[in-house]
């Protein structure tokens, strides 16, 4: 059998999660699904960034332990993928000193032995929001980073230890060239190679014990510094999968198939973190995916202006169903999307409780009333829509086309309902025609799954036969 690993970024937990993380956590949830529609043996892992400075600061602000602080908000954030109904099997904690520390001490020391890291004193702009350096010329013309507008950056002078970054330029630029690093989409991996072809810079990769309030991974052989959070957070991937502590278990799962990414950490898994490896002599991922950023009411997310939408009370109302299904099929994938409940509330009257919800409904009622027996085996071909796009449109992380496929095909099936006419024919001449829209609405079904999967779940014993009863309605409109 063959394997997929796929991971999402992991979530820093200064704060609670919103509806942002909810897109990435779905995508990311639709391709692990689909694989094992595909019969692949599939692995999930996201986890908790807990070794960030901002989480240190924000458990001060609150006035909390700093271990009793990423604790709770990370399983805020665990809770949440289970709201979604995501299946991640694996969640790895930043904090958990019996697996992830040695692993990433680990990592530290293979770069070291390769000659890759050196100490030295230095001095820049630090942004904590994105825990990383920027020089002048990579902030906005207010001197701020781009990722957080209206955060003044730090100004850091220490003696940090560093990674050769500058050395992997060259090799960077050709895995990536050559697809055997894979940048989707085309314009993302452009602009990976453009700041690669404008030169690297090595990349401080400690902190002093002071600046890091002595919260972190020690660095190997200098219990005066910390690992930055990013070599450590990067390491995640693997250190979830045994790296460090169990050959056996990594052998299996690593390389990942797939990172699943938000467009402002491109940088660190599209250069810093294939050079870790590459210095370490490991294998790289095979394929990096970069989704845009949700807008909420047209505006950026910002808890200045107070528009950061908390997706639970959503949940909680509607359930998982209807809020993934916005988010894959009224969100390009690739560029920014715009969420707002009203747009929600549109999109789930027209499409799922108009559309399938009422399809569904009106076939199982006419199926009931004319008394159809119906036997399915459970065992279901690749789906394969009229225009044959769908295993093309989630090869190529397009959500929204591989939905549109499947609307399309709902649609025409309520076409047919109307053409027929099967409520005005005598039973005989009818339940044919049922058992056709039967085994149709069955296939769509079953290529709902990786999306919809409470609801393709009732859809499928819902009309399973022998005998079919009209339910209660998949989504009762609001």
């Amino acid at each position: 059998m063959d394997k997929f690993y796929i991971t999402a970024a992991i979530p820093y937990v200064n704060s609670r999660p919103h509806v942002g993380h909810v897109l990435e956590f779905i995508q990311a949830d639709v391709v692990a699904r689909y694989h094992k529609l595909l019969k692949e043996e599939v692995l999930l892992l996201s986890g908790g960034d807990e070794n960030a400075l901002k989480n240190v600061q924000a458990a001060e602000k609150a006035k909390t332990p700093i271990q009793s602080f990423v604790d709770k908000n990370s399983e805020v954030f665990h809770q949440l993928t289970l709201k979604l109904n995501t299946q991640y099997d694996i969640w790895q904690k930043g904090s958990d000193q019996k697996t992830h520390f040695p692993s990433s001490q680990k990592l530290w020391e293979l770069c070291a032995k390769n000659g890759d890291i050196y100490k030295k004193s230095y001095e820049g702009l630090y942004c904590v929001g994105c825990e990383t350096f920027y020089s002048l010329d990579e902030l906005d013309e207010k001197g701020e980073c781009f990722e957080h507008p209206g955060k003044k950056l730090d100004k850091v002078s220490e003696e940090n230890y560093f990674f050769k970054l500058s050395k992997y330029q060259d090799k960077l630029i050709e895995l990536i060239e050559s697809k055997k690093l894979e940048i989707i989409p085309e314009f993302r991996k452009n602009e990976v190679l453009s700041f690669l072809k404008s030169g690297l810079h090595d990349l401080s990769i400690s902190r002093s014990n002071e600046r890091a309030k002595n919260w972190g991974i020690p660095v190997p052989g200098d219990s005066t510094q910390r690992i930055y959070v990013w070599f450590d957070a990067l390491n995640i991937y693997q250190s979830g999968v045994g790296f460090g502590w169990n050959d056996k278990l990594y052998q299996k799962w690593w390389p990942a198939d797939l990172h699943v990414i938000g467009k402002g950490i491109t940088r660190f898994h599209a250069v810093y973190w294939p050079a870790f490896l590459l210095s370490a002599g490991l294998e790289l991922p095979k394929k990096i995916f970069v989704h845009g950023y949700f807008t909420v009411n047209g505006q950026k997310m910002s808890k200045t202006v107070g528009n950061v939408y908390d997706p639970v009370p959503l949940l909680e109302k509607y359930g998982a169903d209807p809020l993934r299904y916005y988010c894959l099929a009224k969100v390009d994938p690739f560029k920014d999307g715009d969420f707002s409940e009203e747009k929600f509330i549109n999109a789930y009257n027209s499409d799922l409780a108009n559309g399938l919800g009422n399809l569904v409904a009106r076939i199982a009622k006419l199926c009931e009333t004319n008394n159809v027996e119906y036997s399915s085996d459970n065992t279901y071909t690749p789906y394969s829509s009229i225009t044959g796009g769908y295993h093309e449109h989630l090869k190529r992380f397009e959500f929204n086309f591989a939905l549109e496929e499947l609307w399309r095909d709902i649609k025409n099936l309520d076409g047919e309902l109307e053409h027929d006419k099967p409520w005005s024919l005598s039973k005989d001449s009818a339940i044919p025609l049922l058992k056709n829209y039967v085994r149709k609405l069955l296939n769509i079904a079953f290529a709902l799954q990786p999306f919809l999967p409470e609801t393709a779940a009732k859809i499928l014993e819902q009309f399973k036969g022998p005998k079919i009863k009209a339910q209660k309605p998949l989504f009762p409109r609001i």
